[in-house]
């Protein structure tokens, strides 16, 4: 069995909210692996895709705090920022 199929069943959490947990983490954790390449590219030299890689980390932040504030509403709660 995969952690995707469980449901709510094994964990007792709702699988669409366990998912947008989900969604801003892996949200966040490419924020901190996009610096490391975008430190990387701009060490070599390479302004291209040091953009590029700054653009996916704004995208990814912007998808982290738009799961963050849908979390909220469906919790209500406020989150801090």
């Amino acid at each position: 069995m995969t952690d995707a199929v469980d449901g709510g069943q094994v964990t007792g959490t709702k699988d669409k909210n366990y998912n947008l947990v989900w969604f801003a983490e892996q949200c966040l954790s490419n924020v901190l692996r996009l610096e490391t390449y975008r430190a990387d590219a701009e060490r070599d030299g390479d302004a291209e895709l040091a953009e590029l890689f700054e653009k996916a980390q704004r995208e990814s932040t912007k998808g982290a705090e738009q799961a963050k504030s849908l979390l909220a509403q469906r919790l209500g709660t406020e989150v801090n920022r």
